[in-house]
């Protein structure tokens, strides 16, 4: 049985950027395990759990509500430096602006993606505004994940309408930097396909989706990568 580890923010993850690719891996028959950077529960952005937020309609609030609350992996995280990426099939790193704050700085998350992507055995699909971590893992060669690779993600044009004038989230918070600039930054090909309704990326080892919209094509495109069929 093919496994998957999900490594999910404490400070904001985005509900449906979690919770489909879990379920969507799980009904494929993917053993999923869960770790966060402290081993406590991870926390859901809120707005993700708002019918009337953008990329959130009824259905995916109720959905991603319940799977917050009573999925046992959810609530029984692993500390992700006692993991170790070498022990799955794949690593899962969702977004939300959460990440910015801890997943993306997190030493051992970098690790996780870098062990992943190494090799011929592992895979990584990273998710919205997790995919900065990519411009801040490095890989064998000493250079940013992001360098050379082509890579899609949360765009600027997207989070400047979301922010203010001094870069504040509406929860108050400065974001701290920008997806789309930080991996242009380290080299990567950055293409969110604006203009599409998903824009999901594969490279080598690497798979990237662009948000909430892109997060089921990103699991299906994840299960092909691992040689996983998938049943209707």
């Amino acid at each position: 049985m093919p496994s998957a580890l999900f490594v999910v923010s404490e400070e904001g993850y985005w509900g449906e950027e979690c919770v489909e690719p879990l379920q969507t891996l799980d009904d494929a028959g993917v053993e999923i395990t869960v770790a966060t950077p402290s081993g406590s529960p991870p926390v859901i952005d809120p707005t993700s759990t708002d019918p009337d937020a953008p990329f959130v309609d009824e259905e995916t609030a109720e959905r991603v509500k319940d799977a917050d609350e009573n999925d046992e992996r959810l609530n029984n995280p692993e500390p992700i430096a006692s993991v170790s990426a070498a022990d799955y099939d794949a690593v899962v790193f969702p977004g939300g602006h959460g990440t910015e704050w801890d997943v993306n700085q997190d030493k051992h998350a970098r690790q996780l993606v870098s062990e992943a992507v190494s090799g011929d055995e592992g895979k990584a699909m990273v998710v919205c505004h997790a995919v900065a971590l990519l411009a801040f893992a490095k890989g064998e060669d000493g250079d940013p994940i992001a360098n050379g690779r082509d890579v899609t993600g949360f765009p600027n044009e997207w989070d400047e309408d979301i922010v203010d004038d001094n870069d504040v989230l509406p929860d108050g918070r400065k974001m701290p930097y920008w997806v789309e600039d930080e991996v242009e930054a380290a080299g990567g090909n950055w293409d969110a396909e604006i203009d599409s309704d998903v824009s999901v990326t594969v490279d080598g080892d690497l798979v990237t989706a662009r948000g909430p919209e892109s997060s089921h094509e990103g699991a299906t495109t994840l299960l092909e990568e691992l040689g996983v069929e998938i049943t209707a």
